[in-house]
């Protein structure tokens, strides 16, 4: 276990497992990402209790997520924003592990690498997500307000129709038999709300 007390190997472990961590909460279920996390944050923990941490890096290093997260969301600054975050990591990452030489305990140049490959692996992940919040569904449901459809079974409190060439979830105010004619009034969420065309 001696080898876990090498500041290199304990700040890549330590930020692999952050990593492993914020995916296991973007991805749960599996346990495999939870079980990596919890296992390479352990073998990091190790190697902080024997090295000693910089209160201070700590807080540089907290202090690169707000111009990250902002190079997400800002087009017009991200090169600037995403620069900053990336010398506020490396600088917080050299220094994160107490050094009794008084240099850097962390290798800058293990430093710069683990910052910019994880920092780019957030970046492309965190934009694609803010990408398809902001995504319109491929489904327009207030276009099938007005359309004409079958149901495909009785529909009251709940029923199925078809509408646009598609099985949809439906409700009326009063029961429809399976069969009739209607027409899309509205909806709730993904329930659609039909009432039956008069013959």
């Amino acid at each position: 276990m001696e080898f876990l007390i090498d500041a290199n190997i304990a700040y890549a472990l330590l930020v692999t497992g952050l990593l492993l961590g914020l995916l296991a909460l973007v991805t749960p279920g599996t346990g495999i990402l939870e079980l990596g996390a919890f296992l390479t944050l352990g073998l990091a923990g190790y190697g902080a209790y024997h090295l000693g941490i910089n209160s201070w890096a700590i807080v540089i290093l907290v202090l690169s997520i707000v111009p990250f997260l902002y190079a997400v969301r800002a087009p017009r600054w991200r090169l600037a924003l995403l620069a900053t975050s990336i010398v506020l990591a490396i600088g917080g990452s050299i220094f994160l592990f107490i050094s009794e030489t008084g240099w850097p305990a962390v290798n800058p140049i293990i430093a710069t690498f683990v910052s910019l490959f994880y920092g780019g692996i957030l970046y492309y992940g965190i934009s694609r997500m803010v990408i398809t919040l902001h995504t319109l569904p491929s489904h327009n449901l207030d276009a099938l307000i007005g359309k004409i459809g079958e149901t495909k079974s009785k529909v009251q409190d709940e029923g199925s129709i078809q509408v646009a060439g598609e099985l949809w979830s439906a409700r009326s105010e009063k029961s429809i038999p399976q069969g009739s004619a209607i027409k899309v009034i509205g909806r709730e969420g993904f329930v659609l709300l039909v009432e039956k065309i008069s013959s």
